[in-house]
C-alpha cells in the first residue's frame, strides 16, 4: 500500500539530487578556494591537500572588511524596513480600500517594473546630483526604496487580497480605526507575505553592485559588494582572498533565509492552497 508514495519520493530524489549538487557546486568551490594556497587554485586537486585561513585575514584587513560590511548591513536594513512600510501600506490600500483612480494608479506603479534599472542610471544620477544627494548613502537609500517598493507592493497586495473582507468589516463595526485594523488584524495574518518581501529585498539589496558603485564615489561609504570587486586585478587576481570575502558576505544571507524559511515557504504555498 505504501509502495507508490515510496516510489514517488525515490523518483523525486533521483531527479532533484543532480540539481542540488549543481547548485551547491559553486559555493563549495568558493569555500574550498578560500582555504587553499594561491599557487594551487587551478592546478591543484579539487579538495586542497593543505588548508590555510590566511586568505580570510587578508580579506579582513586589505579592504577594511568590517567598515564595508557594516555599510551593507546599515543600507540593507534601512532599505528593507522602508520598502516594507511603503509596500504594506500601499498594498493594503490597493487591495482593501476604495478610492478614486485606484486601478489607474496601480497600473501606473506597475509600469515602473517594465523599465530595466540599467536604463535609468543616467537620469537617476542627474536627479540625485540636482537634489544634492549624489555621493551619499541617503541618495542611495532613496533609489533603493523607491525602485523596490512597487514590486513589493504588488506582492503584498496579492497577499492582502487573500484575506476575507468580513474580518475588516467586523473590526470596523467594533469601532476600530483603519490604521488599527491594519496593524492589529491584517498585519499578523500576512506574516508569510512579509517574510517573502524581506527575503527578496534583502537578497537584491545586499548583492546590488551597479547602482551603489555609480552613486557613491567616497570609498568609505561603499557597501561590501563593490569593494569586493576591487580584489579582482587587471592582470592577476588573489582568488583565495576574493573567495574568502565572498564567503563571509554570504553568511548574513544564509542567516536571514534560515530564520525566515518557514514563513517564506508558507508564503509561496499560500496561493496554491487558497481554496
Amino acid at each position: 500500500m505504501n509502495r507508490k508514495p515510496w516510489l514517488g519520493k525515490s523518483f523525486a530524489t533521483f531527479v532533484l539530487a543532480p540539481f542540488c549538487v549543481l547548485m551547491a557546486f559553486p559555493f563549495v568551490w568558493m569555500l574550498l578556494t578560500s582555504l587553499r594556497e594561491q599557487n594551487t587554485i587551478f592546478n591543484g586537486p579539487f579538495f586542497p591537500r593543505s588548508v590555510t585561513g590566511t586568505a580570510y585575514k587578508e580579506a579582513w584587513t586589505s579592504i577594511e572588511f568590517p567598515l564595508h560590511f557594516w555599510n551593507s548591513v546599515w543600507i540593507t536594513s534601512v532599505t528593507v524596513i522602508g520598502v516594507l512600510v511603503f509596500a504594506t501600506l500601499s498594498g493594503y490600500a490597493f487591495a482593501k480600500l476604495d478610492f478614486p483612480f485606484r486601478n489607474t494608479l496601480f497600473v501606473l506603479l506597475l509600469t515602473t517594473l517594465m523599465m530595466p534599472s540599467t536604463a535609468l542610471i543616467i537620469p537617476l544620477y542627474l536627479e540625485l546630483k540636482s537634489l544634492g544627494l549624489l555621493d551619499s548613502q541617503t541618495g542611495l537609500l532613496v533609489l533603493y526604496i523607491s525602485g523596490s517598493a512597487p514590486f513589493a507592493m504588488f506582492l503584498m497586495r496579492a497577499f492582502f487580497q487573500t484575506l476575507p473582507d468580513e474580518l475588516i468589516e467586523a473590526a470596523r463595526v467594533d469601532g476600530g480605526s483603519e490604521f488599527t485594523i491594519f496593524r492589529r488584524v491584517i498585519l499578523p495574518l500576512t506574516r508569510p507575505g512579509i517574510a517573502t518581501v524581506v527575503i527578496f529585498q534583502f537578497l537584491s539589496t545586499w548583492n546590488e553592485f551597479l547602482i551603489a558603485n555609480t552613486v557613491l564615489r567616497n570609498t568609505d561609504s561603499l557597501p561590501l559588494q563593490p569593494v569586493l570587486f576591487t580584489l579582482m586585478g587587471q592582470y592577476s587576481t588573489n582568488w583565495p582572498a576574493l573567495t574568502a570575502g565572498l564567503t563571509l558576505s554570504v553568511v548574513p544571507v544564509v542567516i536571514v533565509y534560515v530564520r525566515m524559511q518557514r514563513q517564506f515557504v508558507a508564503g509561496m504555498m499560500l496561493g496554491a492552497v487558497k481554496n
